[in-house]
């Protein structure tokens, strides 16, 4: 088993907010010796340029792209926008891929979303030739590159890490094929063992050895100070559970509902009819116990643990709010919990 690795997901960038207390929060993630800091992207500031502030921010931590959608960038402006952070942060980037939806897709960047599986994969042939310096002569279905490019410096890696974003199983079959990371949001924590085995499968198939995909879930994580506070961080946690799944398409609720949680999607679509108040109530405690970490350091750390026994490689947690020096206390106070 390898070791367990904690990364921080930042305020969600999609949001107006106060970005420069995101980077000192940042800062000092990278001082405690945390491994990664991801960002998102959907219709809010644009996620490479806000990665280079953190590059610029920090020393060590690593730089996660999460994700990068297929579609509103090229792969070869994907190739380029990653080696071009990997070269000025000293060789930090992490380079996350996913389809998003068609209503992103579609109806914020105008492009048709279709074949998103078979896009994942052009995108990733096509990034990882870009890295080798290979010249850029692809047949693709998609894609049909016939001139022979090559990227004109020298990268500080070949091969740039990209993790899948995938839900399906199709779509983690394939992750377990091409990539070395999957990012699953929402997935409950008892089925780290069976995703595990999805992975390997894959990878065996393609001739690729066991464990080359680590498992690197967005885990909603609330750490608290006083337990006392422990009813209103669990309400708050409800609340981006059922957006994803009344609110993101179908990809959350039909992953959900193959993990066993039928009835609670069902009760949250239900809720949505009402409103987001009536929706986040419908999510029961077990689905928000099997999918998010609510509780002070120590506890966290535990289920950390368990989580990590079950299968998971790399917890991506919530960044905490609040002001500076109360997050860095917290983020210290998980790190002693966790033995490191």
């Amino acid at each position: 088993m390898r070791e367990l690795r904690l990364g921080i997901v930042a305020d969600n960038p999609n949001f107006p907010g106060d970005w420069q207390n995101i980077v000192a929060k940042v800062r000092i993630a990278d001082e405690l010796g945390y491994d990664s800091v991801w960002l998102g992207e959907t219709w809010g500031y644009e996620l490479f340029t806000s990665l280079a502030d953190l590059m610029h921010a920090t020393k060590r931590i690593k730089l996660g792209a999460g994700i990068a959608n297929i579609y509103s960038r090229s792969p070869g402006i994907i190739a380029t926008s990653a080696a071009t952070l990997d070269e000025r942060s000293g060789g930090r980037m992490l380079l996350g891929l996913g389809s998003s939806g068609p209503q992103v897709i579609e109806h914020w960047h105008g492009v048709k979303y279709e074949k998103p599986l078979r896009r994942v994969r052009e995108y990733v042939d096509i990034v990882n030739m870009i890295m080798r310096r290979e010249p850029l002569n692809y047949a693709g279905e998609i894609f049909q590159l016939e001139r022979g490019f090559k990227l004109r410096f020298k990268p500080v890696r070949d091969h740039i890490p990209i993790y899948l974003a995938s839900l399906g199983q199709k779509s983690i079959e394939q992750c377990g094929a091409l990539a070395d990371g999957i990012l699953p949001t929402f997935w409950p924590s008892e089925h780290f063992v069976t995703l595990r085995q999805s992975l390997d499968a894959a990878s065996v198939a393609a001739e690729r050895p066991q464990g080359s995909v680590a498992i690197a879930p967005y885990i909603t994580t609330a750490l608290l100070v006083d337990p006392a506070q422990r009813e209103l961080a669990r309400r708050m946690a409800r609340d981006p559970i059922a957006w994803y799944i009344g609110r993101m398409g179908t990809f959350y609720a039909d992953m959900l509902r193959r993990n066993g949680f039928a009835a609670e999607v069902n009760a949250v679509l239900a809720g949505w009819q009402q409103g987001a108040d009536t929706a986040a109530l419908a999510v029961s405690d077990r689905l928000l116990d099997s999918t998010a970490l609510i509780g002070t350091p120590t506890e966290v750390a535990d289920r950390l643990r368990a989580w990590h026994a079950l299968g998971m490689d790399e917890a991506l947690i919530s960044l905490p709010p609040g002001p500076v020096d109360a997050t860095a206390s917290l983020l210290g106070a998980l790190l002693s919990a966790m033995g490191t």
